[in-house]
């Protein structure tokens, strides 16, 4: 967009192309309705259209007229392209997805910087330019926004370069990735789950590489010491090499620990912290509501949250999830229903940052009592600098004031101090806004290292699956579910769920009496779904591997050279074990098969 003009180099950019950015702070004509700034957008779409009627009258006149002819072809073409035909139906479509259809007439300049941004991202979808810049445009979206956007973008056909640390919109939408690292640019093909393995790749490859340097070092140090051969004028060059082989040993391990680290941060999974014998009651909700005029927020909702409970607060824009926070907090009242609460010590991260004063530098706000220590929570210290280290901050920081650093570097110092306190729970309203993928991984280590309570508010379905053990689920009418299974899998199921319910009223079949989802699927299913169709396919294989090993074993077990070497004991149990899955693969494949038959 040559905002910013780079220092060297040349850049060539084809003129013929139309290029739109979204930016983080988008500006709109004064006075201009949420509809009016969309439809503005569409500016050139709307004449193209005009024309094309304007043409089509004077063909009624005139229809031979080959320029005018060519003209509407031309237009025809164009706004097939932009499938611009019903401008006011994409209008409309796109108002309610992104939840803005009540904000519609509204002057726009009275919305929030989150619903502006959704305004930005509207308008550009919409016009559908030939290369599309996307700075974190999942930014204040919930989940079923980032699923409506992850959908236009994946049937549009222009080019898109975006900013996101949501990893799974990253690993839906992109084709390749391009790595910033201490101002080196580094490719990758393919999504995030490519990124992950060819980024293993690389370890390995730098690390080979790091021995074989070792090596010729080693051999070259030989070289060295041979005294005044070494140092005659016409081995100047051998010696120039050994001192550059030196160098390079010197700074490889650097380079290699830091992309190990990255890596085990990211591949960590998630490992079930040990349960405590008695676990200590923190809260204990007893049907609570709570109403914001006319609108149910929370309905009779029960539950109750111990000790090293790890819990997502998720669902739509607006359905209360941060009021459900701030009731814990003590910050908002309820309408009816009992709330107990234990004796115990709460860290809050919200995200107006309130913790924080512009004013200070780092060293005054981590070290209030003079030093350069530390102390975190689990009672041991650091130097500020180490600490601040590991939230990616340089040295040179630690004098700046608060109120110079950007958006993402407040939140990574909100972070970073809340981990310094002492305390028993951590509420967290959408930590990863403004974060990058290294600085989210941090704050994931952090937090399945962290032994007290986690409740947290997020829209990143990458950092719910891998963070959290319990979901809390905010529905309609102020209803809210509790679920152990990850966020992603429910996500699959309420989409079948829907699809299921739109198909029943297509066919109107009564679903109200079907209070599960399961009698649902029995009453309007006509195929097997994908999850059954991948497992049908498999099963076979699965079945045919089990039959070679079971004919293995027993040939093992007639076989006295393979029996007494292994053992025949070690060997009949395998085969039970081997025998007992083969036939739960069986008695699987034959549901799936007797199903299928069903729907021909």
């Amino acid at each position: 967009m040559k905002q910013v003009q780079a220092d060297s180099g040349e850049m060539a950019i084809d003129k013929s192309i139309k290029i739109k950015m979204l930016d983080q702070a988008p500006k709109f004509k004064p006075n201009f309705t949420v509809k009016q700034a969309i439809e503005e957008e569409l500016f050139e779409l709307k004449n193209a259209k005009k024309r094309y009627e304007e043409i089509s009258i004077l063909l009624s006149e005139d229809y031979e007229n080959k320029t005018l002819l060519n003209e509407q072809a031309d237009l025809a073409s164009y706004l097939d392209f932009h499938n611009a035909w019903d401008l006011e139906n994409k209008v409309q479509r796109i108002l309610k997805e992104f939840d803005l259809k009540i904000y519609e007439d509204n002057d726009i300049e009275l919305l929030s910087g989150g619903e502006q941004r959704r305004v930005g991202l509207a308008g550009l979808l919409l016009n559908k330019p030939d290369v599309l810049l996307l700075d974190e445009p999942t930014n204040h979206l919930d989940v079923y926004m980032i699923e409506f956007l992850e959908q236009m973008l994946l049937k549009e056909d222009f080019t898109l370069l975006f900013i996101s640390h949501d990893r799974y919109f990253i690993n839906s939408l992109a084709t390749n990735i391009i790595e910033i690292d201490g101002g080196n640019l580094r490719k990758f093909n393919g999504g995030y789950t490519q990124y992950l393995e060819q980024k293993q790749e690389l370890l390995q490859a730098m690390q080979k590489d790091h021995q074989n340097l070792i090596k010729a070092y080693k051999a070259e140090a030989h070289w060295m010491q041979g005294g005044v051969t070494a140092r005659r004028k016409r081995n100047e060059l051998r010696k120039a090499k050994y001192f550059e082989l030196k160098k390079q040993i010197k700074t490889n391990p650097a380079k290699i620990n830091k992309i190990s680290l990255d890596l085990q941060r990211e591949q960590k999974n998630f490992q079930n912290q040990k349960s405590l014998s008695k676990k200590k009651m923190l809260f204990e909700l007893k049907n609570i509501s709570k109403k914001l005029g006319d609108k149910e927020l929370i309905n009779d909702f029960s539950t109750r949250i111990v000790q090293k409970d790890v819990i997502a607060i998720v669902g739509a824009n607006g359905s209360g999830k941060s009021t459900l926070l701030k009731i814990l907090l003590g910050e908002e009242k309820i309408d009816s229903g009992l709330i107990k609460k234990g004796d115990f010590k709460i860290g809050y991260f919200d995200q107006q940052r309130k913790m924080l004063d512009n004013s200070k530098n780092l060293m005054e706000i981590f070290c209030p009592n003079g030093g350069d220590r530390v102390y975190l929570n689990d009672g041991k210290s650091m130097h500020v600098y180490g600490y601040l280290k590991n939230f990616l901050f340089p040295k040179e920081y630690l004098d700046k004031k608060l109120g110079v650093l950007s958006g993402g570097e407040k939140n990574r110092v909100a972070l970073a101090l809340l981990f310094t306190k002492n305390m028993d729970c951590l509420i967290l309203d959408e930590p990863t806004n403004d974060l990058d993928i290294p600085t989210i991984n941090i704050l994931e280590q952090f937090l399945q290292n962290f032994q007290g309570a986690l409740i947290f508010v997020s829209h990143d379905r990458y950092f719910v699956d891998k963070v959290a053990s319990k979901l809390f689920i905010f529905q309609e009418q102020g209803k809210i579910i509790e679920s152990h299974e990850g966020y992603s899998s429910y996500l699959e199921e309420e989409k079948e769920l829907k699809s299921f319910q739109a198909f029943a009223k297509e066919q109107n079949i009564n679903t109200t009496k079907v209070p599960k989802k399961e009698n649902i699927q029995e009453k309007v299913k006509t195929q097997l779904t994908y999850k059954e169709k991948r497992l049908y396919e498999s099963l076979e294989k699965e079945i045919q591997n089990l039959e070679e090993k079971i004919k293995e074993l027993k040939s093992f077990l007639e076989n006295p050279k393979y029996y007494e070497e292994i053992g025949i004991s070690k060997l009949g149990q395998e085969l039970q074990v081997t025998e007992e899955t083969y036939e739960q693969k069986i008695e699987q494949f034959l549901e799936l098969a007797q199903l299928q038959e069903s729907f021909k």
